[in-house]
């Protein structure tokens, strides 16, 4: 199997699947029970979040456990609406976001919410002046994803992050769902008040992740109950997520610091051979994210290459796995200003530190292989 679809989910690191089942086997107490063992099990998940919080170099009671980056994005966006609409109703978003961040805005503005969406250039990049240029006395947020995850553009969240720093009263949400481990973001540095973050894309587990919330931000929480995680995320934790989210954390950042560079080979030979093959045309910017390359093979549907590599164990996707059964095309490369032919042809390959070169050059070859099929049979 040559699996390059890393963007959708990423297989799990077995030592991440040992540690949620001896968390789960062992540390099964209710962290707010008062006995022993529930207090044996609150310990763990707090040494769980003071270690999340120093590789992340943030602090620890600024780590909130969550089911991923949906959830992340959902309690970010709504709770600072919600908790300071008296302030104003006004939030700034752009036109690639993932369907977690533009859906919870298209939510609020049935709530009485004004969303101004901001354009990108045709490699997916938002311009710093669009921002500066958007915010209004009312602006309450703004919610801009670090890596797009169907092209891969790497937004100049550093350079938002002081044109925001000006604006005190303002709040600024970054998704690193995609970025995580593969593109360096500096939470302090960038001066973000809000990040999510998702276990398995990171060779973690489904239903585990990572919201920070800076200190001195307040969010009206969309759980109520028994208050935990600070009282933004009422529920019984869930422990071995938080201690499996953490182990992963730790592995996806040592690769990122000695893999890097296997990680920008593979993409770069990717790069050069696809360009080569006249039928593709390459989508992603040149200086996006190591881990992911969108192309287009115009007049043939992707489903049908999808199809025909998947037969050969090879699996490739289309647009956000959140998105892909929608319709035909891909709302970012539209975005984008590409023509329809493009759009609709979109193919995303997204690798991990695991991938080899050797499975590059099987791709590739299978990849001609099926496009000379396919026209073959259209002859």
């Amino acid at each position: 199997m040559i699996y390059l679809d890393n963007s959708a989910t990423t297989i799990p690191d077995p030592s991440v699947v040992e540690s949620y089942q001896k968390a789960s086997e062992k540390f099964f107490a209710n962290p707010s029970s008062i006995h022993q063992l529930g207090g044996a099990t609150e310990k763990l998940l707090q040494t769980a979040k003071q270690q999340a919080a120093s590789i992340l170099q943030v602090d620890a009671n600024e780590i909130i456990f969550t089911s991923g980056g949906t959830e992340g994005n959902n309690i970010a966006i709504k709770g600072i609406a919600l908790e300071h609409q008296n302030r104003g109703k006004h939030i700034i978003t752009t036109a690639v976001e993932h369907p977690s961040v533009d859906e919870a805005c298209q939510s609020l503005e049935t709530l009485g919410f004004e969303v101004t969406v901001l354009p990108v250039d045709e490699e997916g990049l938002v311009d710093v002046k669009d921002v500066k240029e958007a915010i209004r006395e009312d602006t309450i947020l703004v919610s801009i994803m670090h890596v797009n995850n169907e092209l891969g553009t790497i937004q100049p969240i550093e350079k938002i992050g002081k044109l925001l720093s000006n604006y005190p009263k303002l709040y600024f949400h970054v998704d690193a769902v995609q970025s995580l481990g593969k593109v360096p973001l500096d939470i302090q540095k960038a001066q973000i008040d809000l990040c999510s973050f998702s276990g398995h894309k990171i060779h973690g587990l489904k239903g585990t992740g990572i919201l920070y919330v800076r200190k001195q931000v307040s969010l009206f929480p969309l759980f109520h109950g028994g208050g935990q995680e600070n009282g933004l995320r009422s529920g019984t934790e869930n422990v071995a997520g938080g201690v499996s989210m953490v182990r992963a954390l730790r592995l996806i950042k040592e690769k990122q610091q000695n893999q890097t560079n296997h990680l920008q080979a593979i993409h770069d030979y990717l790069w050069n051979e696809l360009e080569s093959i006249e039928a593709v045309q390459i989508n992603s910017p040149h200086n996006g994210a190591p881990h992911i390359l969108n192309v287009s093979v115009p007049r043939i549907k992707p489903e049908v290459i999808i199809h025909m590599l998947g037969e050969k164990e090879i699996y490739i996707s289309t647009k956000s796995a959140c998105s892909s059964k929608e319709k035909d095309e891909s709302k970012v490369l539209a975005a984008c200003g590409l023509p329809r032919e493009i759009t609709i042809s979109g193919l995303r390959i997204s690798l991990s530190y695991n991938n080899t070169q050797e499975e590059m050059e099987r791709f590739v070859a299978s990849l001609k292989e099926a496009i000379h099929q396919f026209k073959e049979v259209l002859r």
